[in-house]
């Protein structure tokens, strides 16, 4: 039950989010550490009962990858049907959206949601048809493995040692209603995967082995948790705002410490630090910026460094503005839900006591349920302030005193002429304007010195006994001790909102400087140029001069700079070397190495520290203190920039070092094999033949001489296909083309591979009226070769092979087909790379360069070449030439 009254700019920003979503479909959630917890099966269990409570449930995509349960589930379901989506030849079947908006269901089921749709879809990813059916209100449940989610992409990689290629925006997820977090062991789920009851077995053979480790499943799984966690404690948080309640719902440990100027700041930071890591609990440090009359910048610049080192600590910290401390902290602490405030009190003597109150017993008798620990000692006498070097002399505000003059001098003579004409109490308004007037000044000097001569002169001339300034009369006396606060009052309203006004203008400042700032460097690529827009925009907002330092060999280098010509000396070079070696600010202003004349920051990084920022005023009164803020964010932002091209860059290297790996690899392991199978046949016949050569008949030595032949051949032939690939990669593909008959191609080509064909039956197929045409006869009937060759590897003896050519309006098509078991659908896509053999291959032999070829062929010819399954047939491949 709420205990104040909600907070109506809440409620109204509550009401217009409810307003916005009171047309958009529910989105639910099925959260898992991996593949094989059961998501789907619980996303269809969950429908299931919706559906029987009669909830309109369409399945849109549920992938089965075999397993029974999951297929009999299914079976309970109207499932919406698949669209066609023709890709280079292969039928791939994907997601109707524009049926699913048509069927218009309650509830629709949406396995995968990283998924990546095929292309020419409508949306590029799954995730994207996802949130179009939440805009046009059809309610979804979808699943998700934690691995897959923006955010968290670096992490898992790091986890697993391999990049996650599909991922799910983290909007996505904040936009869902509920997030279900599906569990299992890993203990259990290995040992599903090994039952085959996560993938078929030679994925789950492959899959144990990278990816389904027990550590990475732990790790995971912790993942996984604390998202689910975090998204929970987010939900109570808004919950409570909205709803107004301030009660605490100590659901997990925060700490809030205040901080000020005084020295004893940093005790309590220090202490509120081993506590948090004592409780394993979150903390935050806080200042509260309040009007005075002397010392605020130099108070507020004090405050900041203080802020400063708790977020070296791991605080997150903030500056509250507002007039009344205890009520802008305790506003803040039931906000974010802080179960435990640590503040200092100074001990007084107790005759100040009665005059003086404490801000910790006031925060004591605010608390609630709050515990607050006090930590107490003396009024510190040596608080640090400002070096007297950085000390400015404010030049006495004499406009504000002859304003003062002015308007006291025009109220007296207006009451001086009006006099006879006007009553006391009127005649008193006039000086009451003249305050005002000077109390808008906001000088407090000038606003008392107009507040005592004014009495002083209303008194002497106006108030009987006149020329004396004796008081007789109660009304009188009042009337003196307006014109005595008046002024001091609308002076220090004024001095609150131009403190209140310059806050917002600074905090506006900022936000708007970090967007730009954002802005450039997303729309910039490459180190270089993102260090250089960074320290260009640098120097320019905070006009100073700014050098861009990076590691090279171990040493910092400059690699940008701004509005400075110098190089570093051996000093300077030492200040930068250590803020990059410890991640500390250092220079300038700050506490450490304050001797050099520039602030050096530290550009962080998620990975560590990735570079230095020298920072030098261009004027000597800049003082970067009240900006230092601002200028690190400017400077995590650049190393944010930095840190991701560098991992973008990493990757690209990584998956080329590992393409290349597996390339060599592959490679090696069919040049080894390959290469010595014929020759070791070679020499076997040859060493018969020389050891029997009196004795052997004319028709073994006939047979003998062709087995030398044939495998000379083969030996021949994987040379040059080998030769062939690298010339392709190299140079490019060189075309002799001329008008020639693809017949009378085809037939010559199979009168000489009559020996590799043995007994198949070749079934040819050719349109009567097809015409001579312009390509290369020695390349296409090497695609020929290479397509034939395929059949014979992945089919059994005696299986028929057809070859046929089809006339179309711009180009003729040629169809391989066999009749063996068919291509497997994860394969449609790599069987043109190089060195890529498929998993049913039935003969050891080739270097898997023979489709790569013909496709380097086919490409330089302007024709296309694919391959795809024959319904009740087997594979076919097809290639295309233009006409």
């Amino acid at each position: 039950m709420a205990e104040h009254r909600p907070n109506p700019d809440k409620l109204l920003a509550q009401a217009q989010a409810e307003e916005r979503q009171e047309n958009r479909g529910k989105l639910k959630i099925y959260l898992g550490a991996a593949p094989g917890v059961g998501k789907t099966h619980e996303m269809l269990h969950d429908a299931l009962e919706e559906h029987l409570k009669g909830l309109d449930v369409v399945v849109g995509v549920a992938e089965s990858h075999g397993r029974q349960e999951i297929a009999d589930q299914l079976k309970n379901f109207e499932i919406l049907p698949r669209k066609s989506v023709e890709y280079h030849g292969t039928t791939l079947l994907e997601f109707d959206l524009d049926a699913a908006l048509k069927r218009y269901p309650a509830l629709i089921l949406m396995d995968e949601m990283a998924h990546t749709n095929a292309p020419e879809s409508r949306h590029k990813k799954r995730w994207q048809d996802i949130k179009e059916l939440l805009d046009r209100g059809i309610d979804v449940a979808t699943t998700l493995n934690v691995q897959h989610i923006e955010s968290l992409n670096d992490d898992v990689a790091q986890i697993i040692h391999a990049p996650i290629n599909e991922t799910v925006p983290d909007s996505m997820i904040e936009m869902a209603d509920t997030i279900e977090l599906v569990d299992l062991p890993p203990e259990e789920l290995i040992k599903r995967l090994q039952e085959g009851k996560v993938y078929i077995p030679e994925q789950a053979a492959l899959a144990s082995e990278q990816f389904f480790r027990k550590g990475n499943l732990i790790a995971l799984r912790e993942l996984a948790l604390r998202v689910t966690a975090e998204r929970v404690s987010a939900q109570v948080l808004l919950y409570r705002q909205g709803q107004g309640i301030k009660r605490i719902w100590p659901t997990r440990e925060k700490i809030l410490v205040c901080v000020g100027p005084g020295q004893e700041s940093l005790k309590l930071i220090r202490t509120a630090k081993r506590m948090a890591i004592k409780l394993q609990a979150e903390w935050m440090a806080v200042y509260i910026d309040t009007p005075r009359l002397h010392g605020s910048e130099a108070r507020r610049n004090l405050a900041t460094q203080h802020l400063r080192l708790a977020e070296q600590l791991g605080a997150e910290t903030r500056i509250l503005t507002g007039l009344n401390i205890v009520d802008e902290l305790m506003n803040f602490a039931y906000e974010q839900n802080i179960t435990q405030i640590m503040l200092w009190k100074h001990v007084r003597p107790r005759w100040q006591g009665l005059f003086l109150h404490s801000l910790a017993d006031e925060i004591i008798r605010q608390s609630g349920e709050i515990h607050v620990y006090i930590m107490s000692g003396a009024p510190e006498t040596s608080v640090a302030h400002p070096s007297p070097k950085k000390i400015v002399k404010k030049p006495t505000p004499w406009k504000a005193y002859a304003l003062a003059l002015l308007m006291v001098g025009l109220a007296t003579f207006f009451d001086n002429f009006f006099y006879t004409k006007l009553t006391a109490s009127s005649l008193v308004l006039a000086y009451i304007l003249a305050l005002t007037v000077v109390g808008l000044s906001g000088q407090m000097g000038a606003a008392l010195f107009a507040s005592g001569i004014s009495a002083v002169i209303y008194d002497y001339f106006f108030i009987p006994p006149f020329y004396s300034l004796a008081i007789l009369d109660k009304d009188s006396l009042f009337i003196l001790l307006v014109l005595l606060s008046v002024s001091q009052v609308i002076c220090y309203l004024k001095m609150l909102t131009f403190h209140q006004a310059e806050s917002s203008r600074r905090s506006e400042h900022q936000t708007a400087a970090l967007y730009i700032l954002s802005r450039q460097l997303a729309r910039t690529r490459g180190s270089d140029k993102l260090l250089e827009v960074g320290i260009k925009y640098i120097a320019t907002i905070f006009e100073c001069e700014v050098l861009g330092l990076i590691p090279k060999s171990g040493h910092l280098v400059i690699r940008a700079r701004c509005n400075t010509n110098q190089e570093l000396d051996e000093k300077e070079r030492g200040v930068a070397q250590w803020v990059y070696e410890l991640g500390q600010v250092a220079g300038l202003g700050t506490d450490s190495l304050s001797f050099s004349e520039a602030l050096y920051l530290p550009l962080l990084g998620k990975q560590g520290v990735i570079g230095v920022l020298r920072i030098k005023p261009l004027h000597p009164h800049i003082d970067f203190n009240d900006q230092m803020h601002l200028l690190e964010a400017a400077a995590n932002q650049i190393a944010l920039a930095l840190e991701v091209d560098r991992l973008q860059e990493q990757r690209k290297k990584s998956e080329l070092q590992m393409e290349t790996d597996q390339a060599r690899s592959a490679l090696l392991r069919s040049v080894s094999h390959d290469f010595r199978t014929p020759i070791k046949t070679i020499l076997a016949a040859a060493n018969q033949q020389i050891e029997s050569a009196e004795s052997l008949d004319p028709k073994v030595v006939k047979k003998i001489g062709k087995d030398i032949y044939l495998e000379a051949e083969q030996l021949s032939r994987l040379i040059n296909n080998l030769l062939r690939m690298t010339h392709f990669e190299v140079e490019q593909v060189i075309l002799k083309k001329e008008f020639l008959s693809l017949i009378d191609l085809i037939e010559t080509l199979l009168k000489k591979s009559a020996k590799k064909l043995a007994k198949r039956p070749v079934l040819t197929h050719y349109p009567e009226d097809l015409p001579l045409i312009l390509f290369d006869g020695a390349l296409i009937q090497e695609v020929l070769v290479n397509l034939i060759d395929n059949s014979v590897k992945f089919t059994p003896p005696k299986t028929p092979i057809e070859i046929s050519v089809d006339l179309e309006t711009t180009r003729v098509v040629v169809s391989v087909l066999d009749h063996g078991p068919g291509i497997m659908q994860d394969e449609v896509h790599q069987l043109f790379d190089k060195f890529y053999r498929g998993r049913m291959l039935r003969e050891e032999r080739g270097l898997g360069l023979g489709l790569a070829i013909s496709r380097s062929i086919i490409k330089a010819h302007g024709g296309e070449i694919w391959a795809e399954n024959e319904k009740d047939f087997g594979a076919v491949f097809r290639f295309s030439l233009p006409l």
